[in-house]
């Protein structure tokens, strides 16, 4: 980890004698500025159907003209259960699940989304997903940079729902102290002993807000793409006036940034510009606010398209276009009828970058809705049409955050949410960084594709994760389960509810069933540790499907 060059210990008191100013100076710092008000909280409107039928058509011409039958659509049950990995990062609770049951209104699943998405635990996870993109998953530079204050800040964005392009615009340009403007942090992730990494920030931005890889410009011209070096220097200009001082972030207009000239080796000034369509950067402001204009300006499809693509990729463990951040450059006669990204970024445009609601479009959409099991699916020939026309929905690795979020809620009966005790709170935060850090941190590039490792599999079978989440004690699930099922059916039902938010086939209740039949007390909480521990590490429960 980089550490700025003066000890720790000589640095506290002089940032505590500034303690007072940086209060003082916070407010005056700030440069945002709510162009619109928040988006409606409502996501379900007659309006969204259209554009869901519109993305329904387009896979239903997409199958026949492949001559695929698409598979069967899923149960409700496991459609819950997608829909929580994907937007909570672990699967429902029991508590859930009968609540779930219970409700037999029409348009259940389409409320339930709401209530997912209204959830606390949807803009802690979801921050923490695109937290990744925006600063990394590195620890960042000591001092000026806290991950913590920029993923409880994108949170609360994303709880109040405010318009995409602003949370965006705000990351770019605002100004202020990393720990009271938080969003200056996707800068000061990018400050290497002391010093603003431009280029480094120039290509973040490009990936991570549309979606294309500018940063392969940074030392020649790309060898494949349009991408030219000097669009790239042009880019990394924009955040060349950028300075750390005691107040925080700010924009120095008189400094100027100088590149070596290869051929004459004099440095040479370059200019912040934009790598197309100039005219839709704004001539006042700083270099930073104009960047942010030109970035999210309305007529810049690279900005809709990248987020639904990667929006896409969270929902179904893999994006629509692979690689998430290297899409291809979109059609320039506008939007088209038969592109998915342009049909879902249309509508994200039309609605104010409103991101809610694009998740809700997705989450109804047929695709989203249908089994991974299809019957063409052991042939080969059959399985890489199924793969690329998206005819059942894609098996894919959980990632770690997933796995133990899993475990974690497996283990209580009751729901682990926001209004849980802080004890039980704090407990999962610590367990799930443990978690991670053992089986495998996936970095900033966790849409990618990745194969799942021996050692993997050997912490969740001998590890004491799986071991702790499945003991029997009166306060967890299999404890509880052992105490309160009158028959050794409903105490597998139960099992299987809890970590698969399945019912029992009639196979596996063949198997299982004898395990619990005629016996009491410690003998059936044992029947059930090993239950718990042999679904935890089934490929079910580590693949999302």
């Amino acid at each position: 980890m980089l550490r700025l060059p003066l000890p720790v210990a000589k640095i506290v008191l002089p940032l505590a004698v500034v303690v007072g100013v940086f209060v003082v100076v916070g407010a005056s710092a700030r440069t945002r500025v709510m162009r619109r008000p928040p988006a409606d909280a409502g996501r379900i409107t007659t309006d969204a159907d259209s554009v869901v039928a519109k993305v329904d058509r387009l896979f239903a011409k997409n199958w026949a003209d492949a001559n695929i039958t698409p598979a069967n659509p899923a149960d409700d049950l496991t459609v819950l259960r997608r829909l929580s990995q994907s937007l909570h990062g672990t699967v429902p609770s029991l508590e859930e699940i009968r609540v779930f049951e219970a409700d037999l209104q029409p348009h259940r699943m389409e409320r339930w989304v709401e209530r997912l998405l209204a959830d606390r635990r949807f803009s802690d996870y979801f921050a923490r997903r695109l937290a990744r993109v925006y600063v990394g998953a590195d620890e960042g530079q000591f001092v000026v940079f806290r991950r913590d204050r920029f993923w409880a800040w994108l949170g609360e964005q994303l709880q109040n729902n405010r318009h995409y392009d602003e949370i965006v615009s705000e990351m770019i340009a605002d100004r202020g102290l990393w720990t009271g403007v938080p969003e200056v942090n996707f800068i000061t992730a990018a400050v290497n002993d002391g010093s603003v990494d431009v280029d480094k920030l120039a290509g973040r931005t490009v990936r991570a807000f549309l979606g294309q890889r500018i940063d392969c410009a940074q030392c020649h011209d790309h060898f494949f793409a349009d991408w030219k070096q000097g669009q790239f220097k042009g880019l990394a200009a924009c955040f060349s006036k950028v300075s750390i001082s005691p107040v925080g972030v700010e924009d120095n207009r008189k400094e100027k940034y100088t590149v070596q000239d290869r051929k004459t080796l004099e440095d040479k000034e370059v200019l912040a510009e934009v790598p197309f369509h100039s005219e839709w950067m704004p001539a006042e402001g700083t270099e930073r606010q104009r960047l942010a204009a030109w970035l999210t300006h309305p007529d810049n499809r690279r900005f809709e398209r990248a987020i639904v693509n990667r929006v896409w990729g969270l929902m179904f463990g893999k994006p629509w276009i692979e690689p998430v951040d290297d899409l291809p450059n979109p059609n320039e006669a506008g939007r088209q009828h038969d592109d998915l990204l342009d049909v879902l970024g249309g509508d994200f445009r039309e609605h104010n970058c409103d991101l809610k609601r694009l998740i809700a479009n997705i989450a109804a959409t047929h695709a989203f809705r249908l089994s991974s099991d299809h019957p063409e699916s052991e042939s080969p020939e059959r399985s890489t049409i199924i793969d690329n026309t998206w005819a059942a929905f894609p098996l894919t690795r959980l990632r770690p955050e997933q796995v133990i979020g899993a475990m974690l809620q497996a283990t209580s009966l009751k729901t682990i949410d926001q209004n849980s005790h802080w004890a039980s709170r704090t407990f999962r935060f610590f367990q799930e960084l443990n978690f991670v850090k053992e089986y495998g941190d996936l970095g900033d590039d966790e849409l990618a594709d990745h194969s799942g490792t021996i050692p993997q599999a050997l912490l969740r079978m001998n590890g004491e994760f799986a071991k702790d989440r499945s003991e029997g004690t009166p306060f967890s699930a299999p404890g509880r389960i052992a105490g309160m099922s009158p028959t050794a059916d409903r105490c597998l039902d139960l099992c299987f509810l809890v970590c698969l938010t399945r019912h029992p086939t009639a196979e596996e209740q063949a198997q299982m069933l004898p395990q619990l039949e005629d016996v009491r007390g410690d003998a059936r909480k044992n029947a059930i540790e090993d239950i718990f521990w042999t679904l935890y590490n089934s490929a079910e429960f580590c693949w999302g499907h």
